[in-house]
């Protein structure tokens, strides 16, 4: 079941949306629909990453580095 929800928006994001609701085929509707499904995540914090940090979450899952170790690889980077 689809019901009506008003938003208030600043007229110039109202206006950019549109632009790219235009260039990608989907309506503003559908697109804060999206929007709002990726805030339901089941990990709320996921939801705030960017598709491309969200593929890379967990990808040293079960690796033997520490904070530390990165630490150091950054100060011998930076020296």
């Amino acid at each position: 079941m689809h019901r009506k929800l008003t938003l208030r928006l600043d007229e110039a994001l109202i206006q950019k949306m549109k632009r790219i609701s235009k260039k990608s085929g989907k309506s503003v509707s559908q697109m804060v629909a999206d929007y709002f499904s990726l805030i339901d995540e089941v990990d709320p914090h996921r939801a705030e990453m960017t598709p491309r940090v969200r593929s890379l979450f967990g990808a040293l899952a079960g690796a033997k580095v520490s904070e530390g170790d990165y630490r150091r690889h950054l100060e011998a980077k930076h020296r």
